[in-house]
């Protein structure tokens, strides 16, 4: 997955593309808890890690990098879970301090089952997860605090971007998310991997990411819900903010674009910005 050009040319100029937005520091509103997706094999980024311990050029992995991030936002003791798989005691020895799930079935099963995990583990209340290879600007939580306060489900889109190998979405006609997959036509841009569903509306997705098959992505069960039961997620555009998904290496270089070490870098910037 990329970021928007805005905000690789924000870096290149030398800005932070959060400079103008810093994160406040606040307490989420109880009960509320973050879900990490971190099972999968990486199989794609070709490392013998688990992805979410793949270091970035200021040295922290894009895991320590997320539990920061959030953290900063939603205050140091909101409660943490991360569903684990592949090379599980790597993650649970780089991160004691966090609850985990395990995924025994990891080889042979897609996001919906971890996140099935994940939220059948959760506590009461709204539960906000995200994928353990996003690397994402702090603000894009803070800017999404109003709905987490609010209880509504949102999915974090980014409009600057459509690309064919990515999930897509396309909204209803009062602009909740109507499809949510890779298989999109016509996507009104691509979903960044970090999403929240409501008190309310958790117990319809666990059943209908239950009934997904073992090789859905987690997205095929939000689809299900919307169309059979009506659960309703608003997008959240977060385009003026970078999140990158690390898939492949050229991802790993743009995600490293966001970090204040990097931004001197920038003939390789160039060259990423191209191969782009």
């Amino acid at each position: 997955m990329r970021t928007s050009d805005r905000v690789l040319n924000n870096v290149l100029r030398g800005r932070s593309p959060s400079s103008a937005h810093p994160p406040r520091l606040r307490t989420a509103t109880p009960p509320m808890e973050v879900v990490i997706l971190a099972a999968g094999m990486g199989t794609r980024l070709g490392r013998d890690h688990p992805k979410p311990l793949t270091p970035l050029n200021d040295g922290q992995s894009i895991l320590q990098r997320q539990l920061d991030g959030l953290r900063s936002v939603l205050g140091n003791d909101v409660p943490i879970t991360v569903v684990v798989g592949f090379r599980c005691e790597m993650i649970m020895q780089a991160a004691p301090d966090l609850t985990f799930v395990y995924n025994p079935d990891f080889a042979t099963t897609n996001t919906c089952k971890s996140l099935l995990r994940g939220l059948r583990s959760s506590r009461d209340g709204g539960v906000l997860w995200l994928n353990g290879d996003v690397v994402f600007d702090p603000a894009v939580v803070d800017l999404a605090l109003p709905l987490v306060h609010a209880d509504q489900s949102f999915v974090c889109v980014d409009t600057n971007t459509v690309a064919d190998e990515e999930v897509k979405y396309t909204l209803d006609p009062d602009g909740y998310v109507a499809e949510l997959s890779k298989t999109v036509v016509g996507g009104l841009g691509e979903a960044v991997g970090i999403n929240y569903v409501s008190a309310a509306d958790k117990a319809t997705l666990i059943d209908n990411l239950d009934a997904c098959d073992v090789t859905d992505y987690f997205e095929r069960g939000m689809e299900t819900a919307i169309e059979r039961q009506g659960l309703r997620f608003r997008p959240l555009d977060i385009s003026q903010f970078a999140a990158v998904e690390v898939d492949f290496e050229t991802d790993l270089h743009r995600a490293n674009t966001l970090l204040p070490g990097t931004r001197g870098h920038v003939s390789d910037l160039a060259e990423v910005a191209e191969v782009g």
